[in-house]
């Protein structure tokens, strides 16, 4: 009984600013008036952007951009962080609930959900609007089911973008490797993009945001269908996943729609240009207030149960080492 009460409370300690940040984002979201670490990655990426997508070997100078700001995150971070260890062991405590905390995007996007739902049932524009905050398609033509399915979507590859792969990556390199995670993230969000402007210049990012997902989008899955106690779902997943034009956001979405028997997909624009992205599901149903609550209950249980998931992990490395 006491060697367990000693196991628990060294991985309570180990893992403290993990569990403070996961409780203030729950509790706070992405509160404004904090200054965030991905705008600040943002404006690099903006920066560097504007200097480099230009004129010959813009293949090269993506790459080159993506390889520096990825490392450079990392390192920056891994020595900085090990610098103010030896200083102060309260501050690294704090700025590593703050980074932590900054890297998880599981709350704002939660309450964004509820709001789309809530502004579509009040007028469709309301509802166009809204969910133009978190979606990058164009929202302008989309009906009152199309408002309800991209928010549905946004949430399910959201829950892999924003929680459980800077998760993963937070139980594997640590806090560095959730921060430059981010920054693959967001790169892919700013530049990963197949038109004119961003095809050269982003394809290394979004390829490198395809392999940094890889395991984290299927991982989502597989947590969402294990919430869910369905594991049936896991064949539904396994034939439409695969099908999605992103080879990983397809798996989220798969144990989403399935979950919620309902169908995700069809034509979106982008920039001005139809896309194309195949069915998953079949069941065109319409879509209402108690799916949207469904979903957010998937969302958090999933979430709680990745947070378990590297709590163990990370405590079992701990001692073993």
């Amino acid at each position: 009984m006491e060697d367990i009460y000693v196991i628990a409370c060294t991985a309570l300690v180990l893992n403290l600013p993990l569990i403070a940040a996961w409780i203030l984002d729950r509790w706070l979201g992405d509160p404004p008036y904090i200054p965030h670490v991905v705008v600040g990655f943002g404006r690099m990426i903006l920066f560097l952007e504007h200097k480099l997508n230009r004129g010959k070997a813009r293949f090269l100078k993506g790459g080159i951009m993506c390889a520096g700001l990825v490392l450079g995150v990392y390192f920056f971070s891994f020595w900085g962080l090990r610098w103010i260890a030896g200083w102060s062991s309260g501050l690294l405590l704090v700025l590593q609930i703050l980074l932590i905390f900054q890297c998880l995007a599981g709350t704002t996007l939660v309450r964004e959900v509820c709001l789309v739902f809530q502004a579509v049932d009040f007028s469709l524009e309301s509802g166009r609007k809204q969910v133009a905050r978190i979606v990058g398609r164009d929202t302008s033509e989309l009906s009152a089911q199309e408002v309800r399915t991209a928010a549905l979507e946004t949430l399910a590859e959201n829950l892999s973008d924003g929680v459980i792969a800077p998760l993963f990556w937070y139980a594997l390199l640590g806090v560095p490797g959730m921060l430059a995670y981010k920054m693959v993230n967001t790169l892919d969000s700013m530049i990963g993009y197949r038109n004119d402007r961003f095809r050269q210049i982003g394809c290394f990012a979004a390829r490198l945001d395809d392999v940094a997902n890889y395991i984290p989008a299927r991982l989502t899955a597989l947590l969402m269908i294990v919430v869910s106690r369905h594991l049936s779902l896991l064949t539904f997943v396994g034939r439409y996943g695969s099908q999605h034009a992103s080879p990983n956001s397809g798996y989220p979405e798969a144990a989403l729609a399935g979950i919620l028997n309902c169908r995700f997909g069809g034509p979106h624009k982008y920039f001005g240009e139809e896309v194309w992205k195949p069915y998953i599901g079949n069941n065109n149903r319409l879509l209402g207030m108690n799916d949207m609550k469904k979903a957010i209950r998937i969302n958090q249980c999933s979430e709680t149960l990745m947070i378990i998931l590297v709590i163990l992990v990370t405590s079992t490395v701990s001692m073993l080492l």
